[in-house]
């Protein structure tokens, strides 16, 4: 969870001449027959005032950094079709980058360049794009911005964990019907960062996850309506924790699907209170999927270490080693985890219950599969506070040995995915007042097939 920094904004001093001055300097320019006054950098907007321009690509701008550049707070920066061979960071607050065309703006790290965007303005937002190829993530938000953290790679002994004083998480934040493939770690990557929302968005072939929200307290955050597939991990939570909701996302083909994880490497730890409400996680067996270091396999949902979690009205199915799996991680007991009410197909292990203890978590009403071990403690059946010792640990007896799997480069192209409606006419919309208020009512149990 290495971040890359940004890059200094180029300042734009001839912004300050009145609208008046500037044409008069065109004019004088063109009488002299000096260059410098074509429409290149045009957005249509007066050189002062406050109105939000459009600046598009490539047709004022030939590249989507230089636009970004030129962008200020409250600009929208409109990307035609086309394949962009470029690393984009956008550190202006409220800006909006959105692609014409979800499938068709491509932004290609060709195997060569780390991250496609990092964001690190306040409220901006990236939306209706592809992002390919990169070495490290595909779109990352994020408060941190020190070259001194540059690098890849989590965890471990030269990893830096996030100075949360000198780091203030990213306030405002999302991204709407983007698409990320074969990127080597994330797809999607929040971290230091809160105040967001992740919607209608694909990630395929990662190394790690398709998804990721890390680092954060409180998140303030929902990702919602999301598709992630042909990754090690769908999605993965580490470390984030309040205000954070997972609502009607479909998490399939994965190694595993959703991972809930508490990280003493990582700050915020442990990792606790998230909401995963109306979420199909189904058949995460996909060995042509990037293989994830740790050796997950067959999994639909992993809490490792996880506090006070709520997992309600999930559709959980054909996962082979196990629909849900808790155990306690790196020092961490998980403690209060409520699972009840989701509809767990039979054919797999319901829950498998690794922890030391019950610590009041709760399974209960999830469908007449067995458990390991069969039958739990009593008080996870009745859902009592009751902490109590699990004499009988339960038993992964299913995953086996992980088959190997595949390169992140050679994962297969996903098809196209529904883009952004009226992309090229709708008005910019920074990530403000987000993620709004947060309707997990209206998320129910998912249609079986759905």
């Amino acid at each position: 969870m290495r971040l890359f920094n940004t890059k200094h904004r180029a300042p734009h001093a001839w912004r300050a001449l009145p609208a008046s001055v500037a044409l008069l300097l065109c004019l004088l320019s063109a009488l002299l027959g000096l260059a410098g006054c074509s429409d290149e950098g045009s957005d249509n907007r007066p050189a002062r005032g406050d109105s939000a321009g459009v600046l598009r690509v490539p047709g004022d701008f030939p590249s989507i950094q230089k636009a970004v550049d030129f962008a200020r707070s409250g600009d929208m920066v409109l990307v035609s079709s086309g394949v962009y061979r470029e690393s984009v960071t956008i550190s202006e607050p409220r800006i909006v980058l959105r692609g014409a065309n979800r499938s068709k703006v491509v932004i290609d790290g060709e195997f060569r360049r780390a991250n496609g965007v990092t964001v690190t303005g306040a409220a901006s937002v990236v939306e209706n794009l592809t992002v390919r190829n990169h070495l490290a993530n595909g779109l990352l938000f994020t408060g941190v911005t020190d070259e001194a953290l540059q690098g890849g790679g989590a965890g471990g002994a030269d990893y830096d964990p996030l100075d949360t004083a000198k780091f203030p998480a990213l306030r405002g934040f999302r991204a709407s019907y983007v698409t990320a493939y074969n990127n080597a770690l994330y797809g999607i990557y929040a971290f230091d960062a809160r105040d967001g929302v992740i919607e209608h968005s694909y990630g395929s072939g990662h190394a790690d996850s398709g998804i990721y929200v890390g680092q954060c307290k409180p998140c303030n955050t929902v990702v919602r309506n999301n598709l992630s597939e042909h990754n090690a991990v769908g999605i993965e939570v580490t470390n984030a924790s309040e205000d954070l909701y997972f609502l009607g996302n479909t998490v399939r083909r994965n190694r595993v699907g959703v991972t809930v994880l508490s990280n003493n490497l990582e700050a915020l730890g442990p990792q606790h209170d998230a909401v995963f409400v109306g979420n199909t996680i189904r058949a995460n067996n996909d060995d042509q999927s990037p293989e994830q270091a740790d050796g997950g396999f067959g999994i639909g949902i992993g809490i490792s270490g996880g506090r006070s979690n709520r997992f309600e009205r999930n559709r959980i199915e054909d996962n082979h080693a196990a629909a849900i799996v808790l155990r306690d991680e790196q020092g961490y007991p998980a403690l209060g985890n409520r699972i009840q009410d989701n509809a767990v197909s039979k054919g797999q292990i319901g829950l498998v219950m690794l922890a030391a203890r019950t610590g009041g978590n709760c399974y209960l009403e999830n469908g007449r599969t067995p458990t390991s071990p069969d039958p739990l403690p009593r008080v996870m059946r009745e859902c009592s506070e009751r902490d109590t010792a699990v004499e009988t640990p339960g038993n992964l007896r299913n995953i086996g040995v992980a088959p190997p799997g595949v390169s992140f480069r050679d994962v297969p192209r996903p098809p196209a995915q529904p883009g952004l409606p009226h992309a090229k006419r709708l008005p910019a919309r920074p990530a403000v007042g987000l993620p709004g208020e947060v309707d997990v009512a209206g998320y129910r149990l998912p249609d079986s097939r759905s």
